[in-house]
């Protein structure tokens, strides 16, 4: 597939992250005005709610896009989404002719991006965050338990995941403070309080569900994959030396809840289409209920780039792929609601690390530091084997296509210094 060409015209640079093709969902505002949903394109974002009062979606009976989440319009379904994409790619498109009036509708729900303020894109449900990288999961599980025993006996059967905190995720751009906590050093008989020393990023996928299930009703992988609306760069942060206290027997805790971030803009499955891929090969055979019929994992190129305070610039210190996970969002999607659960419109589900072969690849400072030996000397001179109060980390990712690329802008968050606290 080729770039289908804009009248917008940045939309056609083959740089743009927003290319027609894409159209990814978002929630802006402008001038402290109300927030409400729009798409991404080229330099600009469109307003939904604008188009949909000049009858730009005739089809649909209500003004999902007045709304301050995607939530509603995720919650109509499939054919609403596919419904609202053809119709603005009929309006936006060259190779349509369109009269004077919906040019002038344009102009009207056109706004630059350097002008808004963007928002979270929906209401998150509930927070799933998975393990399903193997890369990641043998680099992590070789540090803490041996290379003979780095993944657990389940870890080929199953994706492993754990509940997060909905409560504390956020769009990108917003701050993070240095999480307090518990701690032991393994030489010492007793754990301390105060600010972790190692904190870290995990560079994820995640994936957004649109239709929810019905609890007590097991899902297929297929059927899992048509109820996912859209995906969005995600950093679940870690606090290290809190979680390697605490996550025995139950796992993470106090070590992940603090914050999660994701970009602003959801990227639809539709724009995302042409770039499916499957799965790896398998070491054993997965269970029924877990196997891909068709490709659902995808071919997208991703980045993590850090700047410290001050610096010029930032360094880009892995490049990785999505397709490197072991299990796609919609295989974690069934296993999820095999036993029951039920799962809602808003729901997020974080893909696990994303790893690739080499700590050029790695998708934490973890793995590449691996474990605080081997600290990475940035482009500016410094070092890193764990985040510093002042460095912002920023994730970007994109799809590549043949003059064009799917991108999902930028995943940022700066860490600042803990809050004091006296207990």
């Amino acid at each position: 597939m080729t770039i289908i060409h804009c009248r917008i015209e940045s939309a056609n640079n083959p740089e743009s992250d927003f290319p027609l093709n894409n159209l990814p969902y978002g929630v802006f505002s402008k001038d402290a005005g109300t927030a409400r949903c729009c798409v991404a394109i080229g330099d600009s974002v469109l307003d939904l709610s604008t188009l949909y009062a000049e009858a730009i979606f005739p089809d649909l009976a209500e003004n999902v896009f007045a709304h301050t989440t995607l939530n509603a319009f995720m919650g109509m379904g499939a054919k609403s989404w596919s419904y609202v994409r053809k119709q603005l790619i009929e309006l936006l498109s060259t190779e349509n002719d369109i009269d004077a009036s919906k040019s002038n509708v344009i102009d009207t729900a056109l706004h630059a991006q350097s002008s808004v303020t963007m928002h979270m894109p929906f209401a998150v449900g509930d927070y799933t965050d998975f393990y399903a990288g193997r890369q990641h999961a043998t680099n992590v599980g070789t540090m803490f338990r041996g290379a003979e025993n780095a993944l657990p006996p389940n870890w080929l059967h199953i994706p492993i995941g754990y509940n997060g905190r909905a409560s504390t995720v956020v769009v990108s751009g917003t701050d993070i403070h240095r999480p307090l906590g518990q701690m032991k050093p393994p030489t010492a008989e007793i754990p301390h309080f105060g600010p972790c020393k190692r904190l870290d990023l995990e560079l994820e996928m995640g994936a957004v569900i649109g239709m929810p299930n019905n609890m007590g009703r097991p899902v297929t992988v297929k059927e899992a994959d048509n109820m996912i609306f859209g995906y969005v760069l995600l950093n679940d942060w870690s606090a290290r030396d809190i979680q390697a206290w605490e996550y025995q027997p139950l796992g993470p805790f106090q070590a992940k809840v603090f914050a999660t971030s994701i970009s602003p803009w959801v990227v639809t499955k539709d724009a995302l289409a042409n770039f499916r891929i499957s799965t790896p090969a398998r070491d054993v055979e997965l269970l029924p209920y877990l196997q891909e019929k068709e490709p659902l994992l995808y071919d997208i190129d991703l980045a993590v780039h850090i700047q410290p305070q001050g610096a010029a610039k930032a360094t880009t210190i892995s490049n990785t792929n999505y397709r490197n996970m072991y299990y796609s969002a919609a295989q974690q999607l069934a296993h999820h609601a095999v036993g029951g659960c039920k799962m809602n419109t808003g729901d997020l589900l974080g893909s696990g690390t994303i790893s690739g072969d080499d700590n050029k690849a790695y998708g934490s400072l973890l793995e590449i530091s691996w474990g605080g030996k081997n600290p990475v000397t940035l482009d500016t001179g410094e070092t890193r084997s764990f985040l510093e109060d002042g460095d912002t980390l920023t994730l970007t990712g994109a799809a590549i296509g043949d003059g064009f690329r799917i991108g999902f802008g930028e995943c940022t968050g700066k860490i600042l210094p803990s809050p004091d606290f006296n207990p």
